[in-house]
């Protein structure tokens, strides 16, 4: 952003007063007056009159130092742990293969225009998502704080996970690595391997007892465990750092936090392809399935994938790019960064099959191992005749491939008593086909197999190293989601906001690390985002096509971008996507009722997960998750619509321009309706274009590109530089 801050003046002789929204968007209305207004630009002046002024002279609102840090702001948002752990979940669930042309399809349907959406509004506003519906429709300004609300309950349990992964990632650096063996348990008499780890694995036994020490149920909470409460706190503290200076101090750590995770995905694919089996898990993995891709559910779940892989309706992408310069090329962020989550998920994907192929090898051998001893006994007790075994096999060094050959045969002549004979089929197909995601995937799944690497420690440090920054890219994109619009709206100190909103968070979040804490993150994590997202874009979609309208909306991206979009994005705002959006809906609200509400309990006495339906309580917490994140919405509607609160405070305030001077006061907007989306009150003239605004470079100062909108409110220079062309990063 730029170093120096300029100060315009203008020589006019008559006041001009403007409310928020001319401010934002309208064109001075005595435009011959505004002509002829001089830029004076001196540093020196520029000291005197923020000493003069006060308070009257509010912050510039800061700006991407580049276009590079912009692009990996929104990259880190999006590409979150969802690409790593559930993509790939969806993909083996999903046809393989197959699964990539409905998402393909969708995400030029629903996600790409919507992402554009986003960005365009953002950007053209500057302002976070609160202040951007506000001034699209009043009434619809609680769409910014359902935004809020969902990000700050994503927030409470995302920064959990970011303590788990620092957790594990704190426990790496040890050979063994702790999770490799079941521990031993001493008595008086003798050794034995701990019950519950040999009835499970060993990483997951590490998982569920060492990790999260859980209890049986939700209802037992069984205390805080403090490790977790420590590693949670560990995120927030880093959260926090991060973000105090907004995007000056996160956007240098993107350069990091977004570029890192591709590292570290190239080079475990490098070292998965040289793995034995790993090709086996990718062939599995992209093998399609197309019976399966014409099932409802199938383009159901991809919806739900582009939906949130996006970020759309959270507000960061919003945030993000409302520090955009006005004539930014928003449309090629827009695809870019799509394909960018795309291409990021296909090659997690890869690393994913290629490390369980490697693991389901593994696994496969010792099946192969076990079977063949259990063949040898049954041959020498006379159960099985040798004359079946063909006699090139050899049981002391057996091949998968001869194995199954003697398995077929054993299975074709015993076809009576095959069964008791307790002989399994060594299919590495079958391990393959065991479905696992979230952090079933992360934490049991992919860490047994890192324990058969060479150099084990190195590449455990690596993959949750990877997962930490992969959460905090999300984590910067979700708490500027909450501190950029309320910045805007009600004129909080940013540093003093991100510090309460970290700290609220925490102690919140300490539900997440009691013992019963994993049994909360499902909770929140099925009920807190899915339906008040899908509400939340949906009213975006409607609030952009129908209240401001289309065609209006389409010249102002033109004015914007200085080309016009494609007709593609006319149709599918106005049509398509809103319908596809109310069929994800409508097919999520199904899903729900059909689903019995409930969680996966680990019992510790069997050492596996059992099924628990919510009590009572937890019911309605559930619902209530789900109405508190969308009841903005009803109650900013209901308020507006009966003049419940004074317009003028907050960001309806407007500003007087006088010589220089900015000076806030009161207006009074009645009549609510859609002439205030226009920047006028019914009496007064038509609008001028939303493109066309008063901040407009002037002729005679060539190296100043103005932009409104400061940090509280206020207009400021943008920068000391001439126009660079868009694709300059």
């Amino acid at each position: 952003m730029p170093k120096n801050s300029k100060v315009v003046k203008r020589d006019l002789d008559d006041e001009v007063i403007e409310s928020v929204k001319d401010l934002l968007s309208n064109e001075d209305s005595s435009d011959d007056a505004f002509k002829k207004s001089e830029l004076m630009v001196d540093d020196q002046e520029e000291k005197d009159v923020d000493v003069e002024e006060g308070s009257d002279v509010e912050d510039e609102r800061p700006a991407w130092n580049s276009k590079l840090q912009y692009i990996l702001a929104q990259v880190g948002f999006s590409v979150g742990l969802g690409n790593v752990w559930r993509f790939p979940y969806l993909c083996q669930k999903n046809g393989g293969g197959a699964y990539l042309v409905p998402y393909l399809i969708l995400l030029l349907i629903i996600g790409i225009p919507l992402f554009f959406l986003e960005l365009s509004v953002g950007q053209r506003i500057r302002r976070g998502s609160i202040g951007v519906w506000n001034y699209i429709s009043p009434k619809l300004g609680g769409i910014g704080f359902a935004s809020c609300v969902v990000c700050f309950f994503v927030a409470l349990y995302y920064n959990v996970i970011i303590g788990w992964s620092l957790f594990y990632f704190s426990q790496s650096f040890q050979h063994p690595l702790p999770w490799d063996q079941c521990p031993l348990v001493k008595n008086a008499s003798h050794t034995f391997v701990e019950p519950e780890c040999e009835k499970s694995s060993a990483t997951t036994y590490y998982w569920y007892r060492e990790a999260l020490n859980i209890s049986s149920s939700l209802s037992e909470s069984g205390g805080l465990n403090w490790k977790m409460t420590i590693c949670l706190l560990a995120a927030w503290v880093m959260v926090c750092l991060a973000m105090i200076k907004g995007i000056q101090s996160s956007g240098k750590i993107m350069y990091f936090s977004s570029l890192f995770p591709y590292v570290v995905l190239l080079c475990f694919l490098v070292r998965g392809l040289l793995l034995n089996g790993s090709l086996d898990g990718i062939r599995h993995m992209f093998t399609p399935k197309l019976e399966i891709m014409l099932e409802p559910k199938v383009w159901r779940e991809a919806a739900t994938q582009v939906f949130f892989a996006l970020g759309l309706g959270f507000g960061g992408v919003i945030a993000f790019s409302s520090y955009n310069k006005r004539d930014n090329n928003c449309h090629f962020d827009a695809v870019l960064v799509s394909f960018i989550n795309f291409f990021t998920s296909v090659l997690a994907t890869l690393v994913v099959f290629a490390v369980l192929g490697f693991k389901a090898n593994i696994i496969n051998e010792k099946c192969v191992i076990q079977n063949s001893e259990k063949i040898l006994k049954l041959l020498k007790t006379g159960n099985l005749s040798q004359d079946m075994i063909p006699h090139h096999i050899n049981f002391s060094s057996i091949t998968a491939e001869d194995y199954n050959l003697v398995y077929d045969i054993i299975q074709k002549v015993k076809e009576e008593e095959f069964d008791s004979l307790g002989l399994k089929s060594c299919q590495i197909e079958d391990e393959l086909d065991k479905a696992v995601q979230g952090t079933g995937l992360a934490f049991i799944a992919f860490t047994e197999a890192m324990t058969h690497f060479p150099a084990s420690p190195f590449w455990s440090v690596m993959f949750f190293l990877m997962l930490v920054n992969l959460g905090l890219g999300s984590m910067f994109g979700t708490i500027e989601g909450i501190i950029t619009p309320i910045v805007d709206t009600f004129k909080i100190r940013k540093e003093i906001l991100t510090v309460i909103c970290c700290l609220v968070a925490f102690f919140i979040g300490l539900i997440f690390v009691q013992r019963s804490g994993n049994y909360f993150v499902t909770m929140f994590d099925d009920y807190s985002a899915t339906l008040p997202l899908l509400i939340v874009v949906i009213l975006e979609n409607i609030a952009v096509t129908r209240i401001y309208g289309i065609e209006k909306f389409m010249e102002d991206l033109k004015d914007m971008l200085g080309f016009s979009p494609s007709q593609y994005y006319y149709y599918m705002w106005k049509y398509v996507s809103p319908l596809v959006l109310l069929c994800l809906l409508v097919a999520s609200i199904v899903q729900m009722c059909l689903s019995p509400p409930g969680y996966n309990a680990w019992i510790e006495d069997t050492a596996t997960e059992e099924f628990h339906s919510y009590p009572a309580w937890g019911m309605i917490v559930c619902i209530s998750l789900m109405v508190f994140a969308i009841l903005p919405v009803p109650i900013v509607l209901v308020v507006r619509r009966c003049n419940l609160i004074d317009d003028s405070s907050g960001s309806l305030a407007s500003v007087s321009y006088k010589r220089g001077r900015i000076i806030k006061e009161p207006v009074n907007l009645e009549g609510d309706n859609t002439s205030l989306i226009h920047g006028k009150s019914p009496s007064e003239v038509p609008s001028p274009n939303f493109g066309k605004n008063i901040y407009r470079k002037q002729t005679g100062s060539p190296t100043l590109d103005t932009a409104p909108n400061g940090r509280y409110g206020i207009g400021y220079l943008m920068a000391d530089m001439p126009d660079m062309p868009e694709s300059d990063l």
